[in-house]
């Protein structure tokens, strides 16, 4: 029976191991994040992904451009929770040294890690310690580019160079017996990236790392991404998600999860109905909104807690009664107060600075 719900059937893809996630292989698609912060320093740095952590992130990746950062790693390591990845390009000792020191996957692109034999010691060190690789392929740097500078190309054929790239990488690890492999298709738009991350998919069964790469700021490149990785999401594409905006991390481990939770692929935190406002509105539902928002986003426990809750922040009486009736609870304004409802029944009149404590109070105490 058709219940009107959106359902998802994921591909089947091979489970790749990252610390204690699980990347594919019918696990939960999970929610990853990249460091703003210059990895050598080392405070800013464990406070970021401490921040990411309360949010909900569960991978985090740092850029590695030296030894300098690269000798942060364990330290970042034992100062965390969530798995850690090592961003890594050019330098292959660079890629040796991030797993002696502890992380948990390195992205690497093997085509510009050096000659063979390098290639080969950073799987030989990966290998040995567990430590899976994601191979990166972006529509700008791709090696064809190099001899075609300013292309023109249809959408189809840069897929189709961007996923011939990649199985040419996948095919190097292969033949070195590496098989612990992730695989991104990004371009900085939908149409390539969808086509690609589908053609791919069409081909193999490695986990895939979904992600519309320089997205823009938070606005456009929250609609970019949400278009372009919910489509993919939406066919079973997709088994780990990064969200990149020009904007707090924190928010691209909020809008991932938005995408996740609106095709019912991961819970997250409560479902907010708030109201548009109009000139009828006599209260700042606004405000009243980001302040929720702000206090429980930014605290892990109340975060679990209103998992699953649906909860209205109405502004007046044309609709606010009945979306606040279809809540678990909620609240309907009038002149500077509103009316309190819970599981459909009018319970008392509030005034409007009380609304955000009165609804924390009740997440609370509804678990």
């Amino acid at each position: 029976m058709d219940d009107g719900s959106f359902h998802v059937k994921p591909r089947k893809t091979r489970p790749v191991r990252v610390g204690h996630l699980f990347v594919g292989g019918g696990h939960p698609v999970t929610v990853q994040s990249m460091c703003t912060t210059d990895t050598r320093n080392l405070r800013a740095t464990v406070d970021q992904i401490r921040r990411l952590e309360a949010a909900g992130c569960e991978l985090i990746r740092v850029a590695v451009p030296d030894m300098e950062a690269v000798s942060n790693l364990g330290r970042i390591k034992r100062a965390i929770s969530i798995p850690l990845a090592a961003d890594i390009h050019f330098d292959w000792r660079l890629a040796v040294e991030a797993v002696r020191q502890g992380v948990d996957k390195v992205r690497i692109n093997p085509g510009n890690i050096g000659e063979k034999d390098k290639v080969r010691e950073v799987l030989k060190a990966c290998r040995s310690a567990g430590v899976p690789i994601r191979i990166g392929v972006n529509a700008g740097s791709l090696k064809a580019l190099q001899e075609h500078p300013r292309p023109r190309w249809t959408p189809s054929e840069w897929a189709a160079r961007m996923v011939k790239e990649a199985l040419d990488q996948v095919r190097v690890l292969e033949r070195l017996d590496f098989r612990e492999i992730i695989v991104s298709l990004k371009a900085d738009d939908i149409g390539r990236t969808v086509l690609a991350n589908t053609l791919f998919a069409s081909k193999s069964d490695l986990p895939l790392h979904l992600g519309v790469t320089e997205a823009g700021s938070f606005l456009a490149g929250t609609v970019k991404s949400s278009v372009g990785i919910g489509l993919l999401l939406a066919k079973g594409i997709g088994d780990t998600v990064r969200v990149s905006l020009t904007e707090d991390p924190v928010m691209q481990v909020r809008a991932a999860y938005e995408i996740l939770k609106s095709l019912g692929l991961r819970s997250y935190g409560p479902d907010l109905v708030s109201c548009p406002t109009c000139g009828r509105c006599q209260v700042n539902v606004g405000r009243i909104i980001h302040e929720l928002e702000e206090r429980i986003y930014s605290d892990r426990r109340l975060l679990k807690q209103a998992e699953g809750q649906k909860i209205a922040v109405m502004g007046c009486v044309v609709n606010g009664p009945g979306e606040a009736r279809s809540a678990d609870f909620g609240v309907a304004g009038g002149k500077g107060r509103g009316i309190w409802i819970e599981k459909g029944k009018q319970m008392k009149v509030i005034k409007e600075a009380e609304w955000v404590n009165e609804i924390i109070r009740k997440i609370r105490s509804s678990r």
